[in-house]
Protein backbone atom coordinates (compact mmCIF):
# COMPACT_ATOMS: atom_id res chain seq x y z
CA UNK A 1 0.00 0.00 0.00
CA UNK A 2 3.23 2.28 0.35
CA UNK A 3 4.52 1.81 -2.43
CA UNK A 4 1.13 2.37 -4.16
CA UNK A 5 0.77 5.37 -2.23
CA UNK A 6 4.26 6.37 -3.61
CA UNK A 7 4.10 5.83 -7.38
CA UNK A 8 1.25 8.23 -7.27
CA UNK A 9 2.92 10.76 -5.10
CA UNK A 10 5.36 10.52 -8.38
CA UNK A 11 2.93 10.70 -10.74
CA UNK A 12 1.17 13.91 -9.13
CA UNK A 13 4.88 15.40 -8.78
CA UNK A 14 5.50 14.71 -12.19
CA UNK A 15 2.24 16.19 -13.66
CA UNK A 16 2.59 19.14 -11.75
CA UNK A 17 6.22 19.63 -12.39
CA UNK A 18 5.61 19.08 -16.62
CA UNK A 19 2.25 21.17 -16.51
CA UNK A 20 4.16 24.31 -14.81
CA UNK A 21 7.14 23.50 -17.11
CA UNK A 22 4.92 23.38 -20.40
CA UNK A 23 3.49 26.70 -19.29
CA UNK A 24 6.82 28.32 -18.83
CA UNK A 25 7.83 27.01 -21.94
CA UNK A 26 3.75 28.31 -23.86
CA UNK A 27 4.91 31.68 -22.38
CA UNK A 28 8.16 31.94 -24.04
CA UNK A 29 6.61 30.89 -26.90
CA UNK A 30 7.79 27.33 -27.20
CA UNK A 31 5.00 25.26 -27.98
CA UNK A 32 6.69 21.44 -28.79
CA UNK A 33 6.18 20.01 -24.99
CA UNK A 34 2.32 20.50 -25.51
CA UNK A 35 2.93 17.62 -28.35
CA UNK A 36 4.24 15.02 -26.18
CA UNK A 37 0.76 13.62 -24.20
CA UNK A 38 -0.68 13.63 -27.72
CA UNK A 39 1.99 11.27 -28.92
CA UNK A 40 1.73 9.14 -25.77
CA UNK A 41 -1.61 8.52 -26.36
CA UNK A 42 -1.31 8.07 -30.11
CA UNK A 43 1.38 5.62 -29.36
CA UNK A 44 -0.93 3.69 -26.95
CA UNK A 45 -3.74 3.07 -29.32
CA UNK A 46 -1.23 2.13 -31.95
CA UNK A 47 0.08 -0.51 -29.36
CA UNK A 48 -3.17 -1.29 -27.58
CA UNK A 49 -6.17 -0.18 -29.23
CA UNK A 50 -5.05 -0.13 -33.05
CA UNK A 51 -9.48 -0.33 -33.53
CA UNK A 52 -9.54 3.49 -31.71
CA UNK A 53 -6.52 4.73 -33.34
CA UNK A 54 -8.25 3.73 -37.17
CA UNK A 55 -11.48 5.72 -36.04
CA UNK A 56 -9.15 8.40 -34.58
CA UNK A 57 -7.58 8.64 -38.05
CA UNK A 58 -11.51 8.81 -40.07
CA UNK A 59 -12.31 11.75 -37.87
CA UNK A 60 -8.98 13.69 -38.45
CA UNK A 61 -8.86 12.90 -42.37
CA UNK A 62 -11.54 15.49 -42.96
CA UNK A 63 -9.54 18.33 -41.52
CA UNK A 64 -6.09 16.71 -43.41
CA UNK A 65 -4.03 19.33 -45.45
CA UNK A 66 -1.16 18.54 -47.93
CA UNK A 67 2.08 19.71 -46.72
CA UNK A 68 5.21 19.97 -49.42
CA UNK A 69 8.97 20.21 -49.21
CA UNK A 70 10.06 21.48 -52.30
CA UNK A 71 13.69 20.79 -51.73
CA UNK A 72 13.10 17.23 -50.53
CA UNK A 73 10.37 16.77 -53.48
CA UNK A 74 8.17 15.32 -51.12
CA UNK A 75 4.12 16.09 -50.11
CA UNK A 76 2.23 14.54 -47.07
CA UNK A 77 -1.26 14.91 -45.87
CA UNK A 78 -1.35 15.81 -42.38
CA UNK A 79 -1.93 15.17 -39.53
CA UNK A 80 -3.15 11.70 -40.75
CA UNK A 81 -0.81 9.83 -43.36
CA UNK A 82 2.34 9.28 -41.01
CA UNK A 83 -0.08 7.42 -38.60
CA UNK A 84 -1.22 5.70 -42.48
CA UNK A 85 1.66 4.28 -43.04
CA UNK A 86 2.42 3.43 -39.22
CA UNK A 87 -0.18 1.33 -39.08
CA UNK A 88 0.93 -0.69 -42.79
CA UNK A 89 3.83 -1.44 -41.17
CA UNK A 90 2.10 -2.68 -37.83
CA UNK A 91 -0.10 -4.88 -39.56
CA UNK A 92 3.13 -6.01 -42.32
CA UNK A 93 5.11 -6.97 -38.83
CA UNK A 94 2.62 -8.96 -37.07
CA UNK A 95 1.81 -10.61 -40.29
CA UNK A 96 5.22 -11.34 -40.91
CA UNK A 97 5.34 -12.53 -36.95
CA UNK A 98 1.82 -14.67 -36.70
CA UNK A 99 1.24 -16.18 -40.31
CA UNK A 100 -1.95 -15.65 -40.12
CA UNK A 101 -5.06 -13.72 -41.54
CA UNK A 102 -8.57 -14.15 -41.45
CA UNK A 103 -8.80 -16.46 -44.85
CA UNK A 104 -12.49 -15.82 -45.03
CA UNK A 105 -11.93 -12.14 -45.99
CA UNK A 106 -9.37 -12.98 -48.73
CA UNK A 107 -11.52 -15.12 -50.55
CA UNK A 108 -14.17 -12.88 -50.58
CA UNK A 109 -14.34 -11.57 -54.27
CA UNK A 110 -13.35 -7.78 -53.58
CA UNK A 111 -10.30 -8.75 -51.44
CA UNK A 112 -9.66 -10.92 -54.35
CA UNK A 113 -10.17 -8.67 -56.97
CA UNK A 114 -7.97 -5.89 -54.76
CA UNK A 115 -5.20 -8.09 -54.23
CA UNK A 116 -5.04 -8.64 -58.46
CA UNK A 117 -5.49 -4.93 -58.69
CA UNK A 118 -2.33 -4.43 -56.25
CA UNK A 119 -0.28 -6.82 -58.08
CA UNK A 120 -0.73 -5.60 -61.63
CA UNK A 121 -0.05 -2.19 -60.39
CA UNK A 122 3.66 -3.43 -58.57
CA UNK A 123 4.11 -5.30 -62.00
CA UNK A 124 3.43 -1.88 -64.36
CA UNK A 125 5.71 0.02 -61.48
CA UNK A 126 8.43 -2.19 -62.56
CA UNK A 127 7.92 -1.57 -66.71
CA UNK A 128 6.99 1.99 -66.35
CA UNK A 129 8.76 5.03 -67.73
CA UNK A 130 9.29 6.76 -64.69
CA UNK A 131 9.64 3.79 -62.44
CA UNK A 132 10.08 5.97 -59.41
CA UNK A 133 6.70 7.77 -59.69
CA UNK A 134 5.39 4.45 -60.34
CA UNK A 135 6.77 2.79 -56.76
CA UNK A 136 5.64 6.36 -54.85
CA UNK A 137 2.12 5.60 -56.14
CA UNK A 138 2.39 1.96 -55.45
CA UNK A 139 3.47 2.84 -51.99
CA UNK A 140 1.26 5.29 -51.64
CA UNK A 141 -2.16 3.04 -52.67
CA UNK A 142 -0.74 0.56 -50.86
CA UNK A 143 -1.20 2.02 -47.21
CA UNK A 144 -4.97 3.28 -47.76
CA UNK A 145 -5.55 -0.44 -48.96
CA UNK A 146 -3.92 -2.24 -45.89
CA UNK A 147 -5.05 0.32 -43.40
CA UNK A 148 -8.78 0.96 -44.31
CA UNK A 149 -9.52 -2.44 -45.89
CA UNK A 150 -7.18 -5.26 -44.75
CA UNK A 151 -6.27 -3.38 -41.60
CA UNK A 152 -10.15 -1.56 -40.88
CA UNK A 153 -11.99 -4.70 -42.44
CA UNK A 154 -12.16 -6.19 -38.73
CA UNK A 155 -13.27 -3.03 -37.40
CA UNK A 156 -16.78 -3.95 -38.34
CA UNK A 157 -16.79 -7.23 -36.67
CA UNK A 158 -18.74 -4.86 -34.00
CA UNK A 159 -21.70 -3.69 -35.72
CA UNK A 160 -21.65 -0.81 -33.82
CA UNK A 161 -18.77 0.60 -36.28
CA UNK A 162 -20.39 0.49 -39.43
CA UNK A 163 -22.29 4.01 -38.20
CA UNK A 164 -19.34 5.28 -36.35
CA UNK A 165 -16.99 5.61 -39.26
CA UNK A 166 -19.42 7.43 -40.97
CA UNK A 167 -20.80 10.33 -37.70
CA UNK A 168 -16.99 10.18 -36.84
CA UNK A 169 -16.50 11.39 -40.40
CA UNK A 170 -19.66 12.85 -41.08
CA UNK A 171 -19.39 15.45 -38.13
CA UNK A 172 -15.45 16.44 -39.20
CA UNK A 173 -17.09 16.96 -42.44
CA UNK A 174 -19.91 19.31 -41.42
CA UNK A 175 -17.34 21.66 -40.03
CA UNK A 176 -15.39 21.61 -42.73
CA UNK A 177 -18.59 22.16 -44.96
CA UNK A 178 -19.83 25.12 -42.70
CA UNK A 179 -16.28 26.60 -43.18
CA UNK A 180 -16.12 26.55 -47.04
CA UNK A 181 -19.96 27.67 -46.87
CA UNK A 182 -19.26 30.66 -44.51
CA UNK A 183 -16.25 31.68 -46.76
CA UNK A 184 -18.11 31.16 -50.12
CA UNK A 185 -21.09 33.55 -48.66
CA UNK A 186 -18.83 36.10 -47.52
CA UNK A 187 -18.16 36.73 -51.57
CA UNK A 188 -21.49 36.28 -52.51
CA UNK A 189 -21.19 32.87 -53.61
CA UNK A 190 -19.40 33.68 -56.61
CA UNK A 191 -18.45 30.17 -58.40
CA UNK A 192 -15.27 31.06 -59.52
CA UNK A 193 -14.01 31.69 -55.70
CA UNK A 194 -15.40 28.09 -55.28
CA UNK A 195 -11.83 27.14 -55.58
CA UNK A 196 -10.77 29.12 -53.25
CA UNK A 197 -13.29 28.84 -50.47
CA UNK A 198 -12.62 24.30 -49.58
CA UNK A 199 -8.83 25.16 -49.37
CA UNK A 200 -6.68 24.16 -47.45
CA UNK A 201 -8.79 20.85 -46.69
CA UNK A 202 -9.42 20.03 -50.11
CA UNK A 203 -7.42 21.36 -53.42
CA UNK A 204 -10.48 22.45 -55.19
CA UNK A 205 -13.83 21.67 -55.73
CA UNK A 206 -14.72 18.98 -57.49
CA UNK A 207 -12.97 16.99 -55.13
CA UNK A 208 -14.86 18.41 -52.52
CA UNK A 209 -18.40 17.34 -54.58
CA UNK A 210 -16.91 14.10 -54.62
CA UNK A 211 -16.34 13.49 -51.06
CA UNK A 212 -19.37 14.95 -50.12
CA UNK A 213 -21.68 12.76 -52.76
CA UNK A 214 -20.04 9.67 -51.05
CA UNK A 215 -21.45 10.26 -47.41
CA UNK A 216 -24.65 12.42 -48.56
CA UNK A 217 -27.05 9.45 -49.83
CA UNK A 218 -25.57 7.59 -45.82
CA UNK A 219 -27.34 9.89 -44.22
CA UNK A 220 -30.56 10.20 -46.34
CA UNK A 221 -30.56 6.56 -45.68
CA UNK A 222 -30.62 6.52 -42.08
CA UNK A 223 -33.17 9.26 -41.76
CA UNK A 224 -35.39 6.26 -42.01
CA UNK A 225 -33.65 4.09 -39.68
CA UNK A 226 -35.84 3.20 -37.00
CA UNK A 227 -33.55 1.84 -34.71
CA UNK A 228 -32.01 5.69 -34.10
CA UNK A 229 -33.06 7.57 -32.00
CA UNK A 230 -35.82 10.45 -33.60
CA UNK A 231 -33.04 12.66 -32.48
CA UNK A 232 -30.07 10.90 -34.70
CA UNK A 233 -32.68 10.69 -37.08
CA UNK A 234 -33.38 14.62 -37.49
CA UNK A 235 -29.92 15.27 -37.55
CA UNK A 236 -29.21 12.55 -40.29
CA UNK A 237 -31.30 14.80 -42.66
CA UNK A 238 -29.43 18.05 -41.34
CA UNK A 239 -26.43 16.41 -42.27
CA UNK A 240 -27.66 15.43 -45.53
CA UNK A 241 -29.24 18.69 -46.55
CA UNK A 242 -26.09 20.62 -45.39
CA UNK A 243 -23.99 17.90 -47.48
CA UNK A 244 -26.37 18.18 -50.45
CA UNK A 245 -26.30 22.26 -50.33
CA UNK A 246 -22.54 22.22 -50.50
CA UNK A 247 -23.03 19.92 -53.33
CA UNK A 248 -24.96 22.38 -54.57
CA UNK A 249 -22.53 25.46 -54.24
CA UNK A 250 -19.58 23.35 -54.87
CA UNK A 251 -20.12 24.29 -58.42
CA UNK A 252 -19.08 20.79 -59.85
CA UNK A 253 -20.90 19.65 -62.23
CA UNK A 254 -19.84 16.10 -62.38
CA UNK A 255 -20.79 15.90 -58.40
CA UNK A 256 -24.43 17.19 -59.71
CA UNK A 257 -24.35 14.37 -62.28
CA UNK A 258 -23.20 11.82 -59.87
CA UNK A 259 -25.92 12.62 -57.00
CA UNK A 260 -28.53 11.97 -59.51
CA UNK A 261 -27.25 8.77 -60.90
CA UNK A 262 -27.23 8.13 -56.96
CA UNK A 263 -30.93 9.37 -56.73
CA UNK A 264 -31.60 6.80 -60.26
CA UNK A 265 -29.71 3.77 -58.40
CA UNK A 266 -32.06 4.57 -55.19
CA UNK A 267 -35.65 4.86 -56.62
CA UNK A 268 -34.60 1.27 -58.59
CA UNK A 269 -33.65 -0.13 -55.50
CA UNK A 270 -36.62 0.79 -53.38
CA UNK A 271 -38.68 0.21 -56.23
CA UNK A 272 -37.08 -3.28 -57.12
CA UNK A 273 -37.09 -2.77 -60.56
CA UNK A 274 -35.61 -5.98 -61.88
CA UNK A 275 -32.28 -5.98 -63.75
CA UNK A 276 -33.67 -7.36 -66.95
CA UNK A 277 -35.88 -4.43 -66.79
CA UNK A 278 -32.66 -2.23 -66.65
CA UNK A 279 -30.53 -4.00 -68.93
CA UNK A 280 -33.23 -3.13 -71.45
CA UNK A 281 -33.24 0.00 -71.15
CA UNK A 282 -29.62 0.55 -71.53
CA UNK A 283 -29.46 -1.55 -74.04
CA UNK A 284 -32.06 0.51 -76.06
CA UNK A 285 -30.01 3.97 -74.64
CA UNK A 286 -26.66 3.20 -76.09
CA UNK A 287 -28.44 1.69 -79.06
CA UNK A 288 -30.12 4.88 -79.74
CA UNK A 289 -26.60 6.93 -78.97
CA UNK A 290 -25.27 4.34 -81.81
CA UNK A 291 -27.95 4.87 -84.32
CA UNK A 292 -28.35 8.99 -83.56
CA UNK A 293 -24.67 9.74 -82.85
CA UNK A 294 -24.46 12.54 -85.83
CA UNK A 295 -27.38 14.30 -84.80
CA UNK A 296 -26.43 13.92 -81.02
CA UNK A 297 -22.89 15.57 -81.98
CA UNK A 298 -24.49 17.94 -84.25
CA UNK A 299 -27.11 19.30 -81.09
CA UNK A 300 -23.97 19.00 -78.84
CA UNK A 301 -22.56 21.31 -80.87
CA UNK A 302 -25.13 24.20 -80.89
CA UNK A 303 -25.17 24.05 -77.31
CA UNK A 304 -22.29 27.33 -76.47
CA UNK A 305 -23.50 27.87 -72.66
CA UNK A 306 -20.64 28.48 -70.74
CA UNK A 307 -19.99 27.69 -66.97
CA UNK A 308 -21.81 30.54 -65.22
CA UNK A 309 -23.14 31.06 -61.57
CA UNK A 310 -26.77 30.58 -62.69
CA UNK A 311 -27.32 27.07 -61.58
CA UNK A 312 -29.71 26.33 -64.51
CA UNK A 313 -27.09 27.71 -67.16
CA UNK A 314 -24.12 25.95 -65.55
CA UNK A 315 -26.21 22.82 -65.61
CA UNK A 316 -26.97 23.46 -69.12
CA UNK A 317 -23.16 23.99 -69.88
CA UNK A 318 -22.26 20.34 -68.97
CA UNK A 319 -23.71 19.30 -72.63
CA UNK A 320 -21.48 22.53 -74.06
CA UNK A 321 -18.49 20.72 -76.40
CA UNK A 322 -18.10 23.93 -78.34
CA UNK A 323 -16.19 26.39 -76.02
CA UNK A 324 -16.50 25.65 -72.31
CA UNK A 325 -12.93 25.05 -71.68
CA UNK A 326 -13.54 22.78 -68.60
CA UNK A 327 -15.64 20.31 -70.82
CA UNK A 328 -12.91 20.69 -73.87
CA UNK A 329 -9.99 20.24 -71.67
CA UNK A 330 -11.37 17.00 -70.43
CA UNK A 331 -11.77 15.68 -73.64
CA UNK A 332 -7.99 16.67 -74.35
CA UNK A 333 -7.06 14.45 -71.52
CA UNK A 334 -9.32 11.77 -72.35
CA UNK A 335 -8.10 11.55 -75.81
CA UNK A 336 -4.35 11.82 -74.29
CA UNK A 337 -4.85 8.95 -72.70
CA UNK A 338 -6.50 6.85 -75.76
CA UNK A 339 -3.31 7.61 -78.01
CA UNK A 340 -1.04 6.41 -74.72
CA UNK A 341 -3.08 3.57 -74.40
CA UNK A 342 -2.51 2.92 -78.41
CA UNK A 343 1.05 3.09 -77.90
CA UNK A 344 1.24 0.26 -75.06
CA UNK A 345 -1.97 -1.32 -74.75
CA UNK A 346 -0.81 -4.28 -72.11
CA UNK A 347 1.88 -2.34 -69.42
CA UNK A 348 0.79 0.90 -69.79
CA UNK A 349 3.23 3.93 -68.83
CA UNK A 350 3.07 3.07 -65.21
CA UNK A 351 1.23 4.61 -62.37
CA UNK A 352 1.15 7.82 -61.73
CA UNK A 353 2.95 8.78 -64.46
CA UNK A 354 -0.03 10.30 -66.81
CA UNK A 355 0.65 13.74 -65.70
CA UNK A 356 4.36 13.77 -66.15
CA UNK A 357 3.80 12.04 -69.73
CA UNK A 358 0.66 12.95 -71.71
CA UNK A 359 1.95 16.26 -72.99
CA UNK A 360 3.10 14.69 -76.10
CA UNK A 361 -0.17 12.65 -76.96
CA UNK A 362 -2.24 15.99 -76.82
CA UNK A 363 -2.61 17.21 -80.47
CA UNK A 364 -3.18 20.85 -81.49
CA UNK A 365 -6.66 20.62 -82.51
CA UNK A 366 -7.86 19.88 -79.15
CA UNK A 367 -5.87 22.62 -76.98
CA UNK A 368 -7.61 24.44 -75.00
CA UNK A 369 -6.87 27.86 -72.90
CA UNK A 370 -6.05 25.88 -69.91
CA UNK A 371 -4.08 23.61 -71.71
CA UNK A 372 -0.61 22.75 -70.34
CA UNK A 373 2.81 21.20 -71.06
CA UNK A 374 4.20 21.17 -67.87
CA UNK A 375 2.38 18.31 -66.02
CA UNK A 376 1.09 20.70 -63.64
CA UNK A 377 -2.82 20.46 -63.97
CA UNK A 378 -3.85 17.18 -62.99
CA UNK A 379 -4.40 13.89 -64.14
CA UNK A 380 -6.54 12.29 -67.08
CA UNK A 381 -9.94 13.46 -65.54
CA UNK A 382 -10.96 9.40 -65.06
CA UNK A 383 -10.72 6.79 -62.99
CA UNK A 384 -10.99 3.95 -65.86
CA UNK A 385 -8.97 6.24 -68.61
CA UNK A 386 -6.35 6.99 -66.38
CA UNK A 387 -5.60 3.11 -65.18
CA UNK A 388 -5.92 2.20 -69.15
CA UNK A 389 -3.17 4.72 -69.83
CA UNK A 390 -0.98 4.08 -66.62
CA UNK A 391 -1.49 -0.10 -66.51
CA UNK A 392 -2.79 -0.95 -69.47
CA UNK A 393 -6.20 -2.80 -70.56
CA UNK A 394 -5.73 -5.13 -67.59
CA UNK A 395 -5.30 -2.34 -65.24
CA UNK A 396 -8.70 -0.75 -66.48
CA UNK A 397 -10.48 -4.45 -66.60
CA UNK A 398 -9.38 -5.08 -63.06
CA UNK A 399 -10.52 -1.33 -61.83
CA UNK A 400 -13.86 -2.22 -63.74
CA UNK A 401 -14.26 -5.44 -61.94
CA UNK A 402 -13.79 -4.22 -58.50
CA UNK A 403 -16.56 -1.75 -59.65
CA UNK A 404 -18.97 -4.24 -60.35
CA UNK A 405 -18.16 -6.50 -58.27
CA UNK A 406 -18.60 -4.28 -55.10
CA UNK A 407 -22.14 -2.91 -56.68
CA UNK A 408 -23.24 -6.50 -56.99
CA UNK A 409 -21.89 -7.15 -53.40
CA UNK A 410 -24.03 -4.00 -52.32
CA UNK A 411 -27.13 -4.83 -53.48
CA UNK A 412 -27.18 -8.18 -52.57
CA UNK A 413 -27.35 -7.07 -49.22
CA UNK A 414 -29.47 -4.81 -49.33
CA UNK A 415 -31.87 -7.51 -50.79
CA UNK A 416 -30.87 -10.20 -48.08
CA UNK A 417 -29.02 -8.46 -44.90
CA UNK A 418 -29.86 -10.08 -41.49
CA UNK A 419 -31.70 -7.08 -40.51
CA UNK A 420 -33.63 -4.03 -41.47
CA UNK A 421 -30.51 -1.65 -40.41
CA UNK A 422 -28.44 -3.87 -41.97
CA UNK A 423 -29.69 -3.49 -44.84
CA UNK A 424 -30.13 0.85 -44.70
CA UNK A 425 -26.51 0.73 -43.91
CA UNK A 426 -25.90 -1.66 -47.18
CA UNK A 427 -27.68 0.69 -49.11
CA UNK A 428 -26.76 3.63 -47.80
CA UNK A 429 -22.99 2.39 -48.30
CA UNK A 430 -23.86 1.51 -52.15
CA UNK A 431 -25.43 4.58 -52.99
CA UNK A 432 -22.37 6.66 -52.19
CA UNK A 433 -20.26 4.21 -54.18
CA UNK A 434 -22.89 4.66 -57.54
CA UNK A 435 -21.92 8.26 -56.97
CA UNK A 436 -18.27 8.28 -56.88
CA UNK A 437 -17.65 5.51 -59.52
CA UNK A 438 -20.29 7.42 -61.82
CA UNK A 439 -18.22 10.71 -60.88
CA UNK A 440 -15.32 8.71 -61.95
CA UNK A 441 -16.38 8.52 -65.30
CA UNK A 442 -15.13 12.83 -65.77
CA UNK A 443 -12.89 12.70 -62.40
CA UNK A 444 -10.54 10.85 -60.10
CA UNK A 445 -9.94 11.13 -56.69
CA UNK A 446 -8.22 7.82 -55.02
CA UNK A 447 -5.30 9.28 -55.27
CA UNK A 448 -6.10 11.60 -52.21
CA UNK A 449 -6.72 10.62 -48.99
CA UNK A 450 -10.38 11.64 -48.26
CA UNK A 451 -11.90 9.95 -51.01
CA UNK A 452 -9.42 6.87 -50.84
CA UNK A 453 -10.37 6.59 -46.54
CA UNK A 454 -13.91 6.42 -47.61
CA UNK A 455 -13.81 4.50 -50.63
CA UNK A 456 -11.74 1.42 -49.09
CA UNK A 457 -13.50 1.61 -45.75
CA UNK A 458 -16.67 1.73 -47.69
CA UNK A 459 -15.70 -1.55 -49.52
CA UNK A 460 -14.17 -3.14 -46.52
CA UNK A 461 -17.57 -2.42 -44.49
CA UNK A 462 -19.36 -4.11 -47.82
CA UNK A 463 -16.54 -7.37 -47.57
CA UNK A 464 -17.02 -7.55 -43.49
CA UNK A 465 -21.14 -7.52 -43.68
CA UNK A 466 -21.03 -10.59 -45.97
CA UNK A 467 -17.93 -12.24 -44.50
CA UNK A 468 -19.37 -11.97 -40.68
CA UNK A 469 -23.25 -11.37 -40.92
CA UNK A 470 -24.90 -14.40 -42.15
CA UNK A 471 -27.78 -13.20 -45.14
CA UNK A 472 -30.88 -13.96 -45.24
CA UNK A 473 -31.88 -16.68 -47.54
Amino acid sequence: MQILRSKTGMFYAFSALFTALNIFLIIKGVYFLTAIPVALGIMLLFFFSLDKLILLLVLLTPFSFKYGHDQLGFTVDLPGEPLIVAVMLLFFFKLVYERSYDLRVLRHPISIIILLNMLWMFVTSVSSELPVVSFKYFVSTLWFVVTFYFVGIFLYRDPVNFKRFFWLFGLALAVVVMYATWRHAMVGFERKLGYWVVQPFFNDHTHYGAVLGLVAPFFLVMAFNRADSALRRRLSILLFILFAAGILFSYSRASWLSLGVAFAGLVILVLKIRFRVIVAVLVLLIGSLYVFQTEIVMQLERNTQESSGDFSEHLHSIANITSDASNLERINRWRSALRMFDERPVLGWGPGTYQFVYSPFQRSEDYTIITTHFGDQGNAHSEYLGPLAESGLPGMLLFTALALTVLATGVRLYKKAPNREMRLISLGITLGIISYLSHGVLNNFLDTDKASVLFWSMLAMLAAMDVFYPARE
